[in-house]
């Protein structure tokens, strides 16, 4: 066995991975340690070939994720902050496990957050369990479908409400009990169909032709991990030295589009789809769309129109940094801040649809082994007014059956902050793809509205509306939890309008946003109950 010696001591990539999990207390693999040689993070050192590190470093750098990132971040949000609903110890393939990450979304909460609040454990924070199995489960905030996939795992019926008609598809699609054979027959067949498409064409060879010639650019440029190490200690200006070598590439780039004769825009910049793709990859887009109408079976159409909208989301014409925020379409190559290096905008959407293709089907046979028998449900509708049994009837009459006679337990959900995010504009490529009619003027606290006085009591009055609309389906001793950033207070007042009383609240960091600002962030989980 290994003895601990001076911290001056340099480990290999096993020995630093052993050491790191000895030391947080949770696993650290060695691609983790490569990762951080990768990115600069820490050095790479070692000879004749053999990669170490320092553990001097290593100590350095996991710092902040002991005691010290704890401490920090409750100087600067409140002692009240609870820790222990960080789920810091999970990995993010765990936080984005199965079909949690089907598609991407904005916003969403962590599977193990809403784990935590319906199962049956108690602990030193959460005193009483107030759901069990069979219980039905309502988030009429639905999102992506965090809720109700979690409540099929628990044991227990949910039903969801989401004025996005996308957001309603994604979260249905999570739930659904596909036959796995017919899914992967015609994803075999399109993917055959989409590599005929392309066989005459000159993208593929004009893209590989640039990889090569990027590969041997930042070879010589941005050598990994070296170039990363020095930037992370401010030795070289970035912004300047990625302006210099953006504009050293260039003629090589325009020399090779115009020598393959490739289309950089549309004729037209209407819609989404005509603004953010290239011409190429409109025409693939098109092609597949065609070929996923063929699809007789309804539930294999929906999952593969998924991951379609998913491949398009990664193909758009913008950075890798700016995927979450667009700004003006890329047509060129540029200098990549996200990977340091110089890095090209998408040709083709081959790449990604069989990437997806693959991590899909991992991911529905993944949640298909966990699934219980249980009922989920998400409805397209507005919670302010939505009929809930009703709606359900035209889905799924057991369903409505059952809910009718047995009534909602409680809720859990996350609404929207206010002012923070266009839920429907996140998905425009989508709306534009299905055709999908857009409900923005329904969203509550939408982005375009921002932060004013006039959008909070607006917000206030659209939650308490769909607080009040939803009681009607609860058993009367319900309970309800709401995900908020509170920044505002205007929590208490939303549950006094709603004839309510909040009974607990636990504050807790968010330590994995997706967001640029990894600033110290909290968010409340707010427990309401029927006012005595």
């Amino acid at each position: 066995m290994k003895t601990e010696t001076a911290d001056s001591e340099l480990l290999t990539i096993k020995e630093a991975s052993d050491w790191a999990t000895k030391h947080l207390g949770k696993p650290v693999t060695t691609s983790n340690i490569s990762y951080l040689i990768q990115y600069g993070l820490i050095k790479k050192l070692g000879s004749n070939g053999s990669t170490q590190v320092s553990k001097q470093e290593l100590k350095r750098y996991y710092k902040s994720y002991t005691g010290n990132r704890e401490h920090s971040w409750k100087n600067q949000l409140g002692e009240d902050l609870n820790w222990a609903l960080s789920f810091d110890q999970y990995k993010e393939a765990e936080t984005t496990k199965h079909v949690h990450r089907l598609h991407p979304y904005k916003g969403k909460f962590i599977p193990q957050l809403v784990e935590y609040f319906l199962d049956s454990h108690t602990d030193q924070f959460k005193r009483e369990a107030c759901f069990k199995d069979g219980d039905i489960i309502l988030d009429p905030f639905s999102g992506s479908g965090t809720t109700m996939v979690q409540s099929c795992e628990l044991g227990m019926h949910a039903i969801g409400i989401d004025v996005s008609a996308f957001n309603a598809l994604i979260g249905n699609v999570k739930v659904i009990k596909y036959d796995m054979f017919d899914v992967q027959k015609e994803l075999n067949r399109i993917t055959r169909a989409l590599r005929g498409f392309l066989a005459n064409s000159r993208t593929i060879e004009f893209e590989e032709k640039l990889l090569q010639l990027l590969y041997n650019f930042n070879n010589k440029h941005f050598p990994v991990p070296e170039y990363k190490y020095r930037l992370k200690r401010g030795e070289i200006n970035e912004g300047s030295y990625g302006s210099e070598k953006e504009k050293e590439f260039l003629p090589t780039y325009n020399k090779l589009v115009e020598d393959y004769n490739i289309k950089l825009r549309q004729d037209k910049a209407d819609t989404f789809l005509d603004k953010w793709y290239s011409q190429h990859i409109r025409d693939e887009i098109n092609f597949m769309l065609d070929e996923i109408c063929k699809i007789k079976n309804y539930d294999t159409k929906n999952i593969i129109s998924v991951i379609l909208s998913r491949t398009i989301r990664s193909c758009r014409a913008t950075t890798h940094a700016d995927l979450a925020t667009l700004y003006e379409p890329i047509t060129s190559t540029y200098y990549c801040a996200k990977h340091g290096k110089m890095c090209k905008p998408i040709f083709s959407i081959l790449k990604w649809w069989i990437t997806y293709t693959k991590d899909t089907l991992k991911r529905l046979a993944h949640f298909d082994s966990l699934k219980t028998q249980t009922f989920q449900v998400c409805l397209t509708g507005d919670g302010r007014s939505i009929d809930i049994f009703e709606g359900l009837r035209k889905i799924n009459p057991a369903f409505a059956d059952l809910a009718s006679s047995q009534k909602i337990r409680g809720i859990f959900s996350s609404p929207p902050y206010i002012g923070l995010i266009d839920y429907h504009e996140q998905h425009a490529y989508a709306y534009d793809l299905f055709g999908f009619e857009r409900k923005d003027s329904l969203e509550i606290g939408p982005l375009f509205r921002g932060q004013s006085r006039e959008a909070k009591n607006s917000y206030i009055l659209g939650i308490t509306d769909v607080l009040n609309n939803c009681k009607r389906f609860l058993i009367e001793d319900y309970d309800i939890f709401l995900v908020a950033n509170d920044k505002y207070n205007i929590y208490p007042a939303i549950a006094k309008e709603s004839g309510m009383q909040i009974v607990n609240q636990y504050k807790r960091p968010v330590l994995n946003r997706t967001e640029k600002d990894k600033g110290a962030y909290s968010e409340t989980i707010f427990h309401l109950k029927r006012h005595q």
